[in-house]
């Protein structure tokens, strides 16, 4: 009979225990979708044996079922163990061992029974990779998704909103912020691809290589078993390894991912610092969009509003392309059969993928959907950029264009009144500066 829980009861065993007083480090214990993984692994894995006829059949659906309610989330709290503990995450593997034993009741044992044809070597970085695609799919790539639509339909409201181009932020030829927009969507739909394009191998688990990669233990069907049962349970693709020991000593996948964020998240900060620049202001700086208003910016300074979602989105950045660095040298240090860094390789990579998708979905809800055009003040910079003068290049050759530059420059004079003067015809000034037609020279 399955035990009856108790919600204030510890339901792990003397190495839970042994694990806890040995790793005093940071008090973060190990993702919980990593742990719910661990669950669900161990609910396929024990139906698979009891299909298998390895493992009594009441037995095995007492162990499924306990594993079900940890994959559901009801036992997060029974995973205490500090996530910097011992590299292969076999605390943890032993906690969820002794978790489910307990759960499932008599006659169940944590290592002969729960842990069946696994080890912690091959069953705790599946949970990684499985937690990290899950969360991936149904969490970062939407709020990405959601995120790119939102810039693109603000490239579509600000089509005709031309305003000067900025290169070495110094003025620049005239573009439009549809343009400036339409930049930004892609870059988020890139990235998009970017994480997508990853997927294949981060479902790609070392689920049956048990302690070394051979399968020594284990049924030859159990992992292909085990990997269908989750599929259909989740709807994730989820394959074997291109290698057992490739799979068993390298964390290749999750370091892959990680790069892929971190691209991500280099791109939401060039994102995110436009934005506040344009926003800068209202009257000493660029304001060029109105950003919305969310709180005080200032706890002395009456009336002041500050960018405070682009500054949350930069912050998370900073804390995700860290997360990777760690990641890389984690990723390093696969010594012949086994990677030993997987535990804080899962926290940041988890972090990384909740922390943008939050962060994503903040710009999009928060600032991307109430942006609005400063029409007037983007009107006047496409006037007064001097840049605009390359236009005139085709029709009067570029040493005079720059000599018309600089008399606008030292006199404050616009360039069409200085170009009229040098003897530029009006019909040429109406055809090169006409500013809209310059952000479209194609069309």
């Amino acid at each position: 009979m399955a035990a009856t829980l108790n919600p204030m009861a510890e339901l792990w065993g003397g190495e839970t225990t042994k694990a806890i007083g040995n790793f005093p480090v940071s008090g973060e214990p190990i993702p919980v979708h990593v742990a719910r993984w661990l669950g669900r692994i161990k609910a396929a894995a024990a139906r698979v044996n009891g299909e298998l006829g390895l493992l009594d059949a009441d037995k095995a659906e007492r162990i499924a079922a306990a594993g079900d309610r940890v994959a559901n989330g009801e036992l997060d709290d029974q995973f205490p163990i500090d996530v910097f503990q011992t590299g292969s995450g076999t605390s943890s593997n032993m906690n969820a061992n002794e978790v489910l034993a307990s759960l499932a009741g008599e006659g169940v044992h944590a290592n002969d029974d729960v842990n069946m044809g696994q080890s912690s070597n091959d069953v705790f970085p599946s949970a990684v990779h499985l937690a990290a695609l899950d969360q991936t799919v149904n969490d970062l790539l939407p709020a990405l998704a959601q995120l790119e639509k939102s810039l693109q339909n603000k490239a579509t409201e600000f089509a005709d909103v031309v305003k000067s181009g900025r290169t070495h932020w110094m003025d620049a030829v005239p573009v439009t912020l549809g343009q400036e927009f339409g930049g930004y969507a892609a870059q988020v739909r890139e990235g998009h691809a970017r994480v997508t394009s990853t997927l294949e191998r981060l479902g790609k688990v070392p689920l049956g290589g048990t302690a070394v990669g051979t399968g020594l233990n284990t049924h030859p069907e159990f992992a292909e078993r085990v990997r269908a049962r989750l599929e259909q349970d989740t709807g994730l693709t989820i394959s074997a390894p291109a290698d057992p020991f490739e799979s068993q000593a390298a964390r290749d996948g999750l370091v892959e991912a990680s790069g892929a964020l971190k691209t991500v998240a280099v791109s939401l900060t060039k994102i995110a610092n436009d934005l506040r620049f344009m926003g800068s202001g209202p009257r000493a700086g660029l304001a060029e969009i109105f950003l919305p208003e969310l709180q005080k910016g200032s706890s002395i300074m009456p009336g002041k509003v500050n960018p405070v979602i682009p500054e949350v989105v930069t912050q998370v950045a900073a804390q995700v392309i860290g997360n990777d660095a760690a990641i890389a040298i984690g990723g390093m240090q696969g010594h012949f059969e086994l990677n030993v860094f997987v535990p804080m390789i899962a926290r940041n990579l988890l972090q990384s993928i909740k922390l943008l998708a939050s962060a994503s979905r903040l710009l999009d809800e928060k600032c991307v959907a109430g942006i609005e055009a400063n029409r007037e003040r983007t009107e006047h910079y496409a006037e007064a950029t001097l840049s605009a003068a390359t236009a005139l290049n085709p029709y009067i050759g570029y040493d005079k264009a720059s000599a018309i530059v600089k008399e606008a420059s030292a006199s404050g004079r616009s360039l069409r009144e200085v170009a009229r003067e040098q003897g530029v015809s009006d019909d040429v000034l109406d055809e090169a500066l006409d500013f809209r037609k310059m952000a479209n020279p194609h069309g």
